[in-house]
């Protein structure tokens, strides 16, 4: 049922985005670049396969805990009222810690990576975030809470949160940004303004911030992104850089030292090597990291090739279960791996111009072979479709990546 609304909700969010984009593209072209947004997407996508991969434990274990522990047995809509406010609430502290402590921030820092501020940016997520954040949301299991009320509550709380992650909403009524979380208070969020930083963790509710002391006004225009920018387009590599880096600054640290530095604040170092990193201020003279592919040309193959992701990954959670274990690897690292293609063309990197062509061949391969045994009626149609596409493909890549084309676009 959960893979099934989110291939539902796939759409529609791409909709919106398409929306905004053409809404705001004449007076603010500047909203949206495609390098950006296609990594924002495809950081997404590697979102989804990786939450694939924990969500029956987690769910396992909060079935556990109402099962063994539950002190109330709340349901109907009591239950919705209470959860989707209890659930905010306990996302307000995984937020806040996801912000205050090294070890969570590794992975809630891929969320804040971009430099841009708009709809693609609310589904960049963190492979393990996720499964790093659900200790938080487990004491909603102490109130008999059933699975389908909290995945519900946990939908509506992640709907909300989407379309806070705007430019082109300015500000809704006083009354409304006082109680809830609106996209100027997230604004602020995703700000690294000095005054910004660690502010407006609110789900939903903005209230939190205002009971516990981390609410900060809109004032100035945000400038977005992270302190030290990640320069990347790189799914994997916006994934664990850094702890990449928490591991090369540890190196010289004693033992004791190593361990507070997971559960520091980002920012922490030892007394002994200058103690607390100082929020610098914003320097807006420093150009955004904008790595292009090569062509326009390629640049829309890059955009053909996320249009394929996007349908593979609605099948591959469509069909999941019933998949077998083999294939269910193959598919996910062919997934995976076009998310890290679509970056390496747009950075142009040498040895995209040799993996391009692997990618395409194994794709044809593990496609075709999984309609041979186990679709064998469809065979020929996927087959001959199978065979156009990737030929097309190969001919497209070939022909832009050695800059012949033809026909050129301008």
């Amino acid at each position: 049922m959960e893979h099934l609304s989110t291939v539902i909700a796939i759409p529609i969010f791409l909709i919106f985005i398409v929306i905004e984009f053409f809404a705001t593209r004449k007076k603010h072209p500047e909203y949206y670049r495609l390098n950006d947004t296609i990594t924002n997407l495809n950081i997404g996508v590697s979102h989804l396969l990786f939450k694939l991969l924990t969500t029956g434990l987690l769910l396992s274990a909060y079935v556990f805990v109402m099962e063994k522990f539950a002190v109330l047995h709340l349901h109907g809509i009591t239950a919705y009222i209470v959860v989707l406010i209890l659930f905010d609430f306990c996302f307000y502290w995984a937020h806040r810690f996801g912000h205050e402590i090294n070890l969570f921030w590794g992975a809630h820092v891929v969320h804040h990576q971009s430099e841009e501020y708009n709809l693609s940016v609310a589904l960049r997520q963190s492979w393990i975030h996720s499964f790093l954040a659900f200790i938080f949301f487990l004491p909603i299991a102490f109130l008999g809470v059933d699975v389908l009320t909290l995945g519900i509550c946990a939908s509506i709380n992640s709907f909300y949160q989407f379309w806070i992650h705007t430019k082109a909403v300015h500000r809704m009524p006083e009354w409304f940004e006082y109680i809830f979380n609106t996209p100027s208070h997230h604004r602020v969020h995703h700000g690294v303004n000095p005054k910004y930083i660690d502010k407006n963790h609110g789900g939903m509710f903005i209230i939190w911030d205002r009971l516990f002391g981390t609410f900060q006004a809109e004032e100035e225009a945000p400038t977005y992104g992270i302190t030290t920018p990640l320069k990347s387009w790189n799914p994997a590599w916006a994934n664990i850089e850094y702890y990449v880096m928490l591991v090369k600054k540890a190196k010289p640290y004693s033992f004791a030292d190593k361990l507070k530095l997971i559960f520091a604040k980002p920012g922490w170092q030892p007394n002994a090597f200058g103690g607390q990193l100082v929020i610098p201020a914003v320097d807006k003279s420093t150009p955004k990291y904008d790595a292009n592919a090569s062509s326009k040309n390629l640049n829309l193959y890059v955009l053909a090739q996320f249009v394929c992701i996007i349908i593979g990954l609605s099948a591959y959670l469509l069909y999941y279960e019933h998949l077998s274990i083999f294939y269910k690897i193959v598919f996910f690292s062919i997934l995976m791996l076009s998310t890290v293609i679509c970056s390496a063309i747009l950075e142009q990197k040498n040895w995209v111009k040799y993996v391009e062509y692997i990618r395409l061949s194994i794709a044809a391969i593990a496609l075709n072979t999984m309609y041979y045994i186990n679709h064998n009626g469809w065979f020929y149609i996927v087959f001959i479709i199978s065979c156009v596409l990737t030929a097309y493909f190969l001919t497209w890549f070939t022909l832009n990546i050695n800059k012949r084309f033809i026909f050129k676009i301008k």
